[in-house]
């Protein structure tokens, strides 16, 4: 097997596994590299970014109980408004307000479970 053909093999298996996270993974809502398509779309490769941020930055900055709810709303209004037509959206605002959005539920989760943590200490 040629490397072509195990990149083209890695790919349709990150599509798939895409597919299994529950993307749309429509193409005109997709970051390419070449002819490639992200298995992702651009929202939900910003919110595993954000996923990943808030990980790594939950040792340095805490995100007070406002900004949580905040960056939620500001990804959902983003999807809501274009569901309903009131706005043209793009690739990288997507990507932003998806990061935002997976950002706060990730410090969410570490938060809650950092809570669980200290009541079985």
């Amino acid at each position: 097997m040629d490397s072509n053909q195990k990149s083209v093999r890695l790919w349709l298996r990150l599509m798939e596994l895409g597919r299994k996270l529950g993307c749309h993974q429509m193409p005109e809502r997709s970051f390419f590299i070449g002819d490639w398509q992200f298995p992702l779309c651009s929202r939900c490769s910003g919110v595993v970014f954000g996923w990943l941020l808030s990980v790594v930055l939950i040792w340095f900055y805490r995100p007070g109980i406002i900004t949580i709810p905040v960056c939620c709303l500001i990804m959902f209004s983003d999807w809501f408004l274009q569901a309903r037509g009131l706005i043209k959206n793009n690739n990288p605002r997507r990507f932003i307000t998806g990061t935002l959005g997976g950002y706060a539920l990730m410090s969410l989760y570490i938060e809650l479970f950092l809570a669980l943590l200290k009541l079985f200490k």
